[in-house]
């Protein structure tokens, strides 16, 4: 559980090194289709950059939360144009409460739906959606780019987000600075498309990052009797791998291990397995952990099942 103060200060000057030198070839290539790998290389640099946000946000590099709430500013609504308030209010509930579809806004019913409960009662556009959603997930999470810097600037004008001023004005600095380099750079066609190629590459791989860990788990209704340990197990799923994976997912890939123990840093998560998984056999717990693609592969099958209702309403009908 202790803070890995060196760790994150390497993991900062990296990320961050990387970052400006993105922006700094991106500016010197000049106005030229080639921009479009940068567009995909400058996504993979923004979710490392979330990554570490999100390690800020669990009070995992930093036990100050004002100096906390303003990393997070930087990190999030400067550099990625997501708001840093409204992610963690949100990701908050979510740890209290995963997959609970009445109190997890992660798995609310929406475009999709995560359980044939939520199927049922799916409406209008959602309705034919649910129909082919495993096969619609991952081309959705190409939106979910323009989703975050959206939901970021809805959230300044929703009730109740603390320090409104200055989440705002961060949002602002991002939008005037990441448009205005890449229209000075580039011309109004090859901007608009690098814009569309950055963001959606960005979302397609937060959502691959995010989607192993819960998606595909049971998912709770009501009053339960699960208690924390049980709750937070039962629910997640850990992803196998070597280093490049702990990298690649930011420590996420320990999902169950992040669950039971949120402020502990990501780089301990590793040496803190092995005795939850042990722990777990000894009480009989099931503790779920597969390889990153077997994991997407189970989230989709999960999701298909859930639009089977939809898909097979005389079946539907039968059941009820």
């Amino acid at each position: 559980m202790r803070r890995r103060p060196g760790y994150y200060t390497l993991r900062f000057a990296l990320v961050g090194a990387v970052f400006a030198a993105a922006w700094t070839a991106f500016a010197l290539i000049g106005d030229t289709w080639f921009q479009m790998f940068m567009a995909v290389f400058m996504a993979l640099v923004s979710a490392q950059v979330a990554l570490l946000g999100h390690d800020l946000a669990h009070r995992q590099i930093i036990r100050s939360r004002a100096a906390t709430e303003r990393v997070g500013w930087l990190t999030g609504n400067l550099a990625n144009g997501m708001g840093y308030g409204w992610w963690t209010d949100k990701h908050n509930r979510h740890h209290a409460n995963p997959n609970h579809e009445e109190l997890d806004p992660d798995v609310a019913p929406g475009l999709f739906v995560w359980s044939k409960r939520q199927a049922r009662a799916a409406q209008g556009l959602s309705r034919f959606v649910v129909k082919y959603q495993a096969q619609l997930f991952f081309p959705a999470l190409l939106f979910e780019g323009f989703n975050l810097n959206w939901s970021g600037i809805r959230s300044i004008f929703t009730a109740g987000l603390k320090h409104r001023s200055w989440e705002a004005a961060f949002l602002a600095a991002h939008l005037v600075a990441y448009l205005s380099a890449v229209f000075l750079v580039l011309s109004p066609g090859k901007a608009i498309v690098f814009i569309v190629v950055h963001k959606a590459a960005w979302g397609l791989y937060m959502g691959s990052v995010f989607a192993p860990n819960h998606k595909g788990m049971p998912t709770l209704v009501g009053d339960t009797e699960l208690d924390f340990l049980r709750k937070q197990v039962l629910t997640s799923r850990n992803v196998k791998g070597d280093w490049f994976t702990d990298v690649a997912l930011g420590g996420l890939n320990y999902q169950i291990e992040h669950h039971l123990f949120p402020a502990m840093p990501s780089v301990n998560l590793a040496r803190a397995r092995p005795i939850v998984e042990k722990f777990c056999a000894e009480k009989g717990i099931p503790y779920s952990a597969t390889g990153l693609i077997q994991s997407w592969r189970e989230a989709l099958t999960q999701l298909h099942r859930n639009g089977e209702p939809l898909r097979h309403p005389r079946t539907r009908a039968t059941a009820g």
